[in-house]
């Protein structure tokens, strides 16, 4: 049984999406970020970065116990554990990867750069909004060209690569996208919505996360309680 600490963002639904795609048996433990459980010693303790998602595997490698950080590292994991979701020649799996870094190292940073300065921050900063809306329609851009000429986002075949953008574009509104630009990836995006296991796994821990409306709950995730929970010394 995987044990799964996550809470309703799109890092977790990468996670949640490869979980309920691959049929693996997982209980999930929900770690509320706008409380900051994120910090409890018993979550550090698998996630040094105090960022969910997280799992323990007590069936992991050679039949011993493993616990992950980070949802790349994870999705790759549970692609090996499986053997699904990751071609299995070189040059097919290393076409996934290509992009699953370009989740890892733009999507995803760019994008929550987007949504901090266009929803979440205190006040309005015209050159990080203009600036992070621009990066935005840029990267769409990118994967909009790729799925002109490509079934999936990785290739022909649907793959982890996938599974981690998708649930980035769930919020294209609040990034400034306008779909009509798009096409291709709107298509893309339109069929990986229809996925059964994708549905089931934005259901995951939905009904338990409420909007970051009180400034205490900004305060954990934005603020400086981020640097003294991490450089407080450890018992």
């Amino acid at each position: 049984m995987i044990e799964l600490y996550s809470w309703a963002t799109p890092n977790g639904h990468k996670v949640h999406i490869m979980l309920e795609e691959c049929g693996l048996p997982y209980r999930v433990h929900a770690v509320d970020i706008g409380k900051g459980e994120q910090f409890a010693a018993d979550f550090l303790a698998i996630s040094p970065n105090n960022k969910i998602p997280a799992i323990t595997d007590p069936d992991g490698p050679e039949g011993e116990a493993i616990s992950l950080f980070e949802s790349g590292a994870i999705l790759l994991y549970l692609a090996g554990k499986t053997g699904r979701f990751l071609p299995a020649s070189t040059a097919g799996k290393y076409e996934v990867l290509q992009w699953l870094m370009f989740q890892m190292g733009g999507v995803g940073p760019m994008l929550g750069q987007a949504h901090h300065f266009r929803i979440y921050a205190p006040e309005k900063v015209p050159y990080a909004i203009e600036r992070y809306t621009n990066e935005a329609k840029r990267l769409y851009g990118v994967m909009n060209k790729r799925l002109a000429k490509s079934t999936y986002i990785g290739g022909p075949g649907y793959s982890i690569a996938d599974m981690a953008i998708w649930p980035w574009l769930r919020s294209w509104k609040n990034q400034g996208i306008d779909w009509s630009d798009f096409p291709h990836l709107k298509g893309w995006y339109d069929e990986i919505g229809k996925r059964p296991a994708v549905q089931r796994a934005v259901e995951v821990l939905a009904d338990q996360r409420k909007p970051i409306t009180d400034d205490r709950a900004r305060e954990i995730l934005f603020g400086a309680s981020q640097v003294q929970q991490s450089v407080r010394p450890t018992r």
